[in-house]
């Protein structure tokens, strides 16, 4: 469990969200992806994984949607770039038990970052990758923070979009 933040998590889900760290805000409040500058919600909703935008405040519905939401480090931080490559490698362990005792069908992780850390892969690509991680597909997805400009938002509604066909499936 994270502090000021607890994981969202249930056994046999579609695919758990998995962010690099809370946010100072979001442990905060409670909540993952608060922030007004944040667009997990925004981007969950337009990609078809929700009926309806979800407020951050109501961050455990999203389990009725065969979704649940984690982070790979639990320590809270104002920019994942004030995390050390050590609190990914100790972090390592613990993440895919986790992973692995929930058993999604896939685990997206937000940004490259995370992923790369944690595989030991210099170059990741975006999208499926050839290698499981705790037994769940994975897929690395653009990062919906507010401070990550490189993805307009129809860019991650894309990208989410070919995730929710590929685990979900149905039309939009």
């Amino acid at each position: 469990m994270n502090p000021g933040l607890e994981d969202i998590l249930s056994e046999g889900l579609a695919v758990v969200f998995c962010g690099i760290n809370p946010g100072l805000l979001a442990a905060a409040q409670g909540h993952h992806f608060a922030g007004r500058g944040n667009r997990f919600w925004r981007t969950l909703h337009l990609a078809g994984f929700t009926p309806e935008e979800v407020r951050a405040e109501n961050d455990r519905s999203i389990l009725q949607y065969q979704c649940g939401l984690t982070a790979v480090v639990e320590r809270p931080t104002a920019r994942a770039d004030q995390l050390s490559k050590q609190e990914f490698l100790e972090s390592a362990a613990r993440f895919e038990r986790k992973i692995a005792r929930y058993a999604p069908r896939c685990v997206a992780f937000l940004g490259k970052a995370a992923y790369s850390a944690l595989s030991g892969q210099r170059e990741v690509a975006w999208g499926l990758q050839p290698r499981t991680f705790g037994n769940a597909a994975v897929w690395i997805l653009p990062n919906p923070s507010g401070r990550n400009l490189a993805f307009s938002q129809a860019q991650l509604v894309d990208a989410y979009c070919a995730l929710r066909q590929a685990t979900i499936g149905g039309d939009q």
